[in-house]
């Protein structure tokens, strides 16, 4: 099974247009305004428009209320939402059930103890998304560039699909693959010059590298 790329926190046309011409799968936009990647609506429109058909379309939110989804939801029609806050289950279940959009769930992992609630996050997603945590007194939840230990994620029985994030370069998505052997991996710092600033260069570079390690999906 070919593995899934996801380039988040683009916010221009320049460079969702890269990501786009070198095969990103899924091509994330974050509405959290702590990030140096969050977009206005607008932008969000226009973004939104310049992708449809050649990726998936994810927009990544943090603990956002229905008003806020809702405006999300209609500007850019994604194809997933991302939750990347502290969401509960009954939370996760809800906002899928009232907006009819498929969700991914994040996750963050920095022990084996992290993935006890695993189980019920898996009964209302539609994918999960193991990402690194924050460290205290961190702003915002994701786009940090910190790796967790891929080892705890190994053997993990999991039927529902999902990705890796936290850290992830050229460099070393292939031992994420290859220890985890996730479905997918996300990156946004990885491909950056500067916080929120994309790199061409080091996106088409990701990718890959991303596509290299496909091999190694086959179990």
């Amino acid at each position: 099974m070919p593995l899934i790329v996801k380039i988040c926190g683009l916010s221009t046309r320049e460079t969702l247009d890269v990501a786009l011409q070198a095969g990103a799968d899924m091509v994330g936009f974050v509405f959290f305004p702590p990030s140096p990647r969050h977009i206005n609506l607008e932008t969000a429109r226009e973004l939104g428009k310049q992708a449809k058909g050649r990726a998936t379309k994810v927009a990544l939110t943090v603990d956002a209320d229905d008003a806020t989804l809702a405006n999300i939801v209609e500007v850019l029609r994604p194809d997933i939402l991302q939750l990347h806050g502290h969401e509960t289950v009954a939370r996760v279940r809800d906002i899928k059930q009232a907006f009819g959009v498929p969700v991914m769930k994040a996750i963050a992992v920095e022990t084996s103890a992290d993935l006890a609630a695993l189980p019920g996050y898996a009964a209302v997603a539609d994918r999960i998304l193991f990402d690194a945590r924050a460290p205290k007194g961190a702003t915002r939840p994701g786009g940090l560039g910190a790796v967790f230990d891929w080892h705890v994620l190994e053997n993990l029985d999991l039927k529902l699909p999902f990705m890796v994030s936290g850290g992830l370069n050229a460099g070393n998505v292939a031992e994420a693959v290859r220890v985890t052997r996730a479905g997918g991996v996300d990156v946004s710092s990885g491909v950056e010059s500067a916080p929120g600033i994309k790199d061409p260069d080091m996106i088409r570079a990701f990718i890959r590298a991303a596509r290299a390690t496909e091999e190694l999906m086959v179990r």
